[in-house]
This record gives structure tokens, sequence and C-alpha cells, in this order.
């Protein structure tokens, strides 16, 4: 039986930041009301039928729209598009009108806000939502798709963003 460690947040956040991720932006609306997230923990599931999951910080009483509404996307940044990706993640005070206004944004099949020129956009209905921990992770099954132009991707790295 494996003996219990107890790891200290901080220096697991600290080894964290040594973990690349492609960024990207979840995003959801409901009754005119969006909500757009930037992300690093979100991944692929399966290609058959094509599910991806996004974890989202339930601390935040804004993220329960993703619950309420059932749908989102993820929009997999391009690095041209870094300033989308900070006004997503609240450190320069935008509200969410603001921050929608900095791209241009359409829809695809759930009514889901879906990034025009981002590198992909998964646009899904959630089959599934968990509590784990300070998250709940939100899995989507793929009921619509936008692959866009190729070029470098945005990645998150030692707190900061890379392209690669």
């Amino acid at each position: 039986m494996l003996k219990r460690q107890t790891i200290d947040s901080r220096e697991y956040r600290d080894a964290m930041a040594r973990y690349a991720g492609h960024v990207q932006i979840a995003a959801t609306a409901l009754e005119g009301v969006r909500r757009g997230v930037t992300v690093t923990a979100a991944c692929s599931i399966s290609d058959n039928p094509g599910t991806v999951l996004v974890c989202l910080n339930h601390s935040n009483p804004n993220n329960a729209l993703f619950a309420e509404a059932g749908v989102f996307t993820l929009n997999t940044l391009m690095a041209d598009q870094e300033p989308l990706a900070v006004a997503f993640s609240g450190l320069d005070h935008l509200d969410v009108e603001a921050r929608f206004g900095l791209g241009e944004w359409d829809t695809i099949a759930t009514g889901a806000p879906a990034l025009v020129g981002a590198a992909a956009v998964f646009d899904c209905r959630v089959i599934e939502a968990k509590i784990v921990a300070t998250h709940t992770v939100f899995i989507g099954e793929v009921i619509g798709l936008r692959v866009g132009a190729p070029g470098p991707a945005l990645l998150y790295l030692d707190r900061g963003y890379r392209s690669l």
C-alpha cells in the first residue's frame, strides 16, 4: 500500500507552471448572457464520438452558467490572439461585453459563442459534469466543429504566453 504524502499547494502550483498548455477560451451562452474563460485545462478524450473535457474553477459563481446552459465551445487560440487570452483571464478587468468585443464571434450548432479565426472550435453539448476538488470537469460531446487556418499556436508556460 502506498504511503500518502501531503503536497504543499504552493509547491504544486509552482510545478504546474512548468507544464506547457495550449490556450483556449471556453465559452457558453444562455438567454442572451455570455461567459468566456481562458483555460489550459482542456483536452480531447475520444474521437468516436468526438469528446472533450474542460476544467473550470467552481469558486467563481459566474462559471455556473456552463452547467445551466449545458453547452460550451472550446476555442483554440493562435499566437496572435494573446490579447483575447489576457482579456478572458480577467487580468485586464474588462466586463463581459468588452471581452467579447475584442474578437469576432458567431455560433456553429449549440448557440455557444464560437471565435472566428480560432485555430479550431469544438462546439459541445455537456454530457457529464463532475466536481473534483476546486474545479468542475465538464465533458462535452462535440456536435459542431470548425478548423481555422494553420499557424503558430498560443501556449502558456512558466506563467507566461509563448508561441510554437
